[in-house]
């Protein structure tokens, strides 16, 4: 706002200069980390981005207290590794999270219950500790075959049983 000329005011409030910035010089794409392309390239440990993927978390607080744990397991590591395998399936369908997502996440896992022995003692030192290491989400998500995520969480229970066509758990978890 303008000052009246008549007006006394001291130095430290009187209007001062602008800061001129420096034209930018040329950019280039020099730096090792920065994505060339129009798409995030695909592979394990890459992650799945799309759209509002922090809706999958809220979410999860739904099955809270219908998950089936073995000895040993928590809550939380088993949220986040079946988050992380919900938000793998819907971006592959490029939409945002839903229920459905979340089902097949902890259906295919077997955290919604019926599933076999061997799955349980699988599934432990892979998810052991996933609600503090992102590696370890990204593990679980990529341990899913490419081809279940299309399966609905109705066909997934249907094969829980022969869940070794839908899962690739990696030897040295």
């Amino acid at each position: 706002m303008t000052q009246p000329s008549f007006v006394p005011i001291v130095e430290a409030d009187q209007v001062r200069r602008a800061y001129r910035l420096q034209v930018p010089s040329i950019w280039t794409q020099s730096r090792p980390s920065e994505l060339r392309g129009t798409t995030q390239p695909p592979g394990r440990q890459l992650g799945s981005p799309g759209p509002d993927q922090g809706f999958a978390l809220k979410l999860a607080r739904r099955f809270e207290d219908r998950l089936v744990l073995a000895e040993g397991e928590s809550a939380e590591d088993a949220i986040a590794g079946c988050t992380a395998v919900a938000m793998r399936r819907c971006s592959s369908f490029g939409r945002a999270p839903a229920v459905y997502d979340l089902t097949f996440g902890f259906t295919i896992w077997g955290f919604l219950g019926g599933a076999p022995a061997d799955l349980v003692e699988q599934r432990g030192p892979l998810f052991r500790s996933a609600g503090h290491h992102y590696t370890a989400q990204r593990a679980i998500a990529d341990a899913v075959v490419d081809g279940a995520l299309r399966l609905t969480p109705e066909a997934v229970a249907e094969r829980i049983g022969r869940w070794r066509e839908l899962l690739e758990i990696p030897a040295n978890h």
